[in-house]
This record gives C-alpha cells, sequence and structure tokens, in this order.
C-alpha cells in the first residue's frame, strides 16, 4: 500500500511562547511535504489577524501550500472578500470556506446584518472570484445543530454544488463512522473528494471535553482504554497506535487523503505518519523576507 497524501492543520499564535510552538510544529511538519496546510480562525473570528499572519509568514517562509480558513462571523461580505483578496495578493490559492462558530458567551450564530448568512453564500462568492480551490468542512457525525445525520449529507451537496472542490472532516473516532458518511454522499451524488479529519489523542480528557463540544459521540470501549492507559502512564502511546490503527483502515478502505489535527504538537503526528509511510525530506526556506499578509 502506497503513503497516503497528508494535510495538517495548525492555530495561530496568541503569545510569544505559541508563536515559538506554532514555528516549532511548521519545522517539524513541513519536510513531509504535506498537501496542503490549513490556519483556522478562532470562535467567533477572534483570531482573524493572526490568522492573516500565520498564513502569510508560512506560505512565503516554508514555500508550504496553504488553505486559509475564512467563516462568516462578524464582518460584511465587502470585509469578507476583501481579506480573501488579500490571501489572492499574497500568492494563497486555497480557502477553507466555514460559517464558523459564534463568539464565546452567544449561544448560537447569528449573520452580520450585511454579511455572509451561511458557507453557501461564502462558498458561491468566492467560487465567482475564480482566485480559489475551496475546501469546505464535514461532519460524519451529525453538527451539534443538524436535525438528523443526513441534514449534513445535504447541507454539504449544496456546498460542493457551490463551488466547492472538496471537504475536510471533523474528527471521529472509529473508521466505520466515516465510511457510512462516505456511502450516504455518494448516494447523494457528492463526487468531490472527502478527506478524513484525524486527531492523535495526547491527553483524553481534553479531547473528550473537545469531543463533546463538537458533538462527537465518544464510544465506550475507547473511553475504557485511555482510563487503563492513563494508569499505566502510556496515554500518548496509546493515542499514537490507535491514530495509526484508525488511518490504516481508512487506507484500507480506499481513503488516499488524510488530514490531521496537530494542535501545534508535532511530536504524536509525525511519529502517526511515520508509520504509514509517509517519507521526510529537507525543506529549503522559500523566503527570509518577514512580509507578513495584510
Amino acid at each position: 500500500m502506497s503513503a497516503p497524501r497528508i494535510s495538517y492543520e495548525f492555530f495561530p499564535p496568541q503569545s510569544i511562547e505559541a508563536t515559538f510552538r506554532l514555528f516549532e510544529t511548521v519545522n517539524a511538519l513541513a519536510p513531509t511535504h504535506p498537501d496542503f496546510v490549513s490556519v483556522t480562525y478562532g470562535a467567533g473570528g477572534t483570531t482573524r489577524k493572526l490568522t492573516h499572519d500565520a498564513v502569510g509568514t508560512i506560505h512565503k517562509h516554508y514555500g508550504l501550500n496553504v488553505a486559509a480558513h475564512l467563516t462568516c462571523v462578524d464582518a460584511t461580505r465587502e470585509e469578507t472578500l476583501a481579506i480573501a483578496d488579500s490571501y489572492a495578493d499574497a500568492g494563497v490559492s486555497e480557502i477553507v470556506a466555514l460559517r464558523g462558530d459564534p463568539p464565546k458567551g452567544q449561544g448560537s450564530f447569528s449573520a452580520h446584518p450585511e454579511g455572509f448568512a451561511n458557507s453557501v453564500e461564502l462558498v458561491e462568492a468566492l467560487a465567482k472570484t475564480g482566485k480559489f480551490r475551496i475546501r469546505v468542512g464535514a461532519y460524519p457525525d451529525p453538527h451539534p445543530e443538524a436535525p438528523d445525520s443526513q441534514a449534513d449529507v445535504d447541507w454539504l451537496k449544496r456546498k460542493i454544488d457551490a463551488g466547492a472542490s472538496s471537504a475536510i472532516t471533523q474528527f471521529f473516532f472509529e473508521a466505520d463512522t466515516f465510511f457510512r458518511f462516505r456511502d450516504r454522499c455518494e448516494k447523494a451524488g457528492i463526487d468531490a473528494e472527502v478527506i478524513p479529519g484525524i486527531l492523535p489523542i495526547e491527553h483524553w480528557k481534553g479531547t473528550k471535553r473537545f469531543a463533546e463540544r463538537c458533538g462527537t459521540p465518544v464510544p465506550e470501549w475507547l473511553d475504557e482504554k485511555f482510563e487503563g492507559a492513563i494508569a499505566d502512564g502510556a496515554e500518548a502511546r496509546l493515542g499514537r497506535d490507535l491514530a495509526i490503527d484508525l488511518a490504516s483502515k481508512l487506507m484500507d478502505g480506499g481513503v488516499e487523503s488524510l488530514h490531521f489535527y496537530t494542535l501545534n504538537k508535532p511530536a504524536l503526528t509525525s511519529q502517526v505518519v511515520g508509520a504509514l509511510g509517509v517519507s521526510a525530506a529537507p525543506v529549503k526556506p522559500a523566503a527570509t523576507s518577514t512580509t507578513q499578509v495584510a
């Protein structure tokens, strides 16, 4: 079996220490030559400027194909498209178009009066510019706001029809979760690539809290395994082994691309992709300029 195409998600730093951690992560993973890397927005668009700066720096200094996250939160249509234009001017040609999470303390998403109402509208507007390859989110487990699992498939179909070329899934814990979702997508006529998202688990309790917020069910067997591993001091080792096993099952099922949520911690992800046969080669920085996306 050949090695998969891989991609990584990073999040923008909010302190000097976090900045060092981000670029340590990029330095560690860039030699694996990912298909692309993505950089997130914080909830409510709180890291918008930081995201722009991180996107510009990673693109310029490492020559990586950066897919910048762009959301509908707390911005007019004009402001959102101006951000997209700034990415294009900096040579960034991919965007992950998302509705986005509401600001902290706000119970549900509320569109800006002059902004995009949802991700479909954002994808349509970006597609009209002709400047970007557009990726979108997908949910193998029902989104917390979705009435049922089919609603997520229907919504993904709308985003693909609006101009998106591929989707990246929320993380999940069992390969069959993805395969069932893929089957529903195929039945709905979705022929774009749906890339499974994998979260290598380093700290189980934090991952459980994250899963609960995302609406991702936690299998009982997995909880029991981690409780035992924590007691034995083997939490990270179990997380590595489970991520390798999940990725291997997905590949056995015909998956060719895998997206890793790194949490800006490269060690576990490096071990996983190495075990999957992804080779590493030195990367020469693309530039030394400190120019960033405005």
